[in-house]
């Protein structure tokens, strides 16, 4: 670690969930007003926090050190908490539940230490990323120690939830590899990126709402239900990001915008205009060429992410967005109606409304 690189306290994370006002995320601030479900919810996260913490213990300092680097930035936990309201919608929050939330959090953790390696990024959630600090190799081992220890929690939950674990690892993998790879020949771009994030983003996700309902033993309707939901919603969340990096201000979405389109990521507006270029849209051609074009200059980047801003397509991407997020939340229709109902589909609502 850098001499000049502050990270916080062991633990300090679990401060967004001790405030007395729970402060939780965007979307699921409906918890707090439950005086039986919100205390529940604010006492597991608590738990949970601890158990991440003990889980990466380990006996060498560097390991140790790498594996707590992340853990210490913080993160919203959105996936633990998805779990915990997943169980909350089903058979009720249990043990089982908390070691579940557990894994879905490593499992998230090890894929960022992996991310950061594909992505050569030097920041993750305020600090130094660790492939910046100690190299690829470490990072990379880190990730795979990190994933070893989910591994470790979620064998002793039963064979299903290990399937879970297993399948949801192929599709990040996959999901990665479609990404580095690139669409096949003759491939929809918009159809193959969608493959992406689904394996990169939502399968993830769905395993939250899995692990919830199953170890929760709720019935299988739900188990499907809340796979289903946390698929779509892992989608609308990336699709909305992809967005809101060309519509919000740095100060609110907490990046450079623009971002995605100085590193070339492809993204659902460059998408839709490159399609729209490829059927003889000469403005979107135009706008595509100056977009591959060279924006290492900030204002020119600042230009190209005003023009295509107003472009057509950033409408469209908008409504594709809130499209999965409507059909997240029409996905718990059947459901009970309960707070942690009302929760997911409010954060369903939130994930594309991020830019205000």
């Amino acid at each position: 670690m850098t001499d000049t690189q502050q990270t916080p306290e062991a633990g300090s994370s679990a401060s967004l969930f001790l405030d007395t006002d729970l402060k939780l995320p965007k979307g699921f601030e409906i918890i707090a007003q439950d005086e039986q479900l919100g205390p529940q919810i604010l006492e597991s996260l608590t738990e949970i926090e601890e158990r991440l913490s003990r889980s990466v213990n380990q006996t060498s300092r560097i390991a140790d050190v790498a594996s707590r680097h992340l853990l210490q930035a913080g993160g919203k936990r959105v996936r633990p908490l998805l779990t915990l309201l997943a169980a909350a919608a089903g058979g009720g929050i249990n043990d089982r539940v908390l070691d579940a939330a557990v894994v879905v959090e490593l499992t998230h953790l090890a894929t960022l230490y992996h991310d950061d390696v594909m992505d050569d990024a030097p920041k993750r959630r305020g600090v130094d990323t660790a492939q910046n600090i100690w190299g690829n190799s470490v990072a990379i081992l880190t990730g795979d120690l990190i994933f070893s220890r989910a591994s470790l929690i979620v064998s002793e939950l039963g064979s299903r939830a290990l399937a879970v674990q297993a399948q949801t690892f192929e599709r990040l993998v996959l999901g990665q590899l479609f990404e580095t790879t690139g669409p096949e020949h003759g491939e929809d771009l918009l159809s193959h990126y969608i493959k992406v994030i689904e394996g990169k983003t939502g399968s993830l996700i769905a395993a939250a709402g899995s692990y919830g309902t199953i170890l929760s033993d709720s019935p299988e309707a739900t188990v499907q239900m809340l796979a289903r939901y946390g698929e779509l919603v892992g989608v609308a969340f990336q699709l909305a990001d992809d967005v809101i990096d060309v519509t919000s201000a740095s100060q609110t979405s907490g990046k450079t915008p623009g971002t995605d389109l100085r590193e070339g990521v492809p993204t659902l507006p460059t998408i839709l205009l490159q399609q729209e270029a490829a059927e003889g849209d000469e403005a979107a051609a135009a706008l595509l060429e100056r977009i591959r074009g060279d924006l290492s200059d900030d204002a020119e980047l600042a230009r190209v992410v005003a023009a295509l801003a107003e472009h057509p397509v950033t409408d469209r991407a908008w409504k594709i967005a809130y499209g999965w997020a409507d059909d997240a939340i029409a996905a718990l229709e059947p459901l009970p109606d309960s707070t942690a109902k009302e929760a997911l589909k409010s954060f369903a609502h939130a994930v594309v409304h991020r830019e205000a």
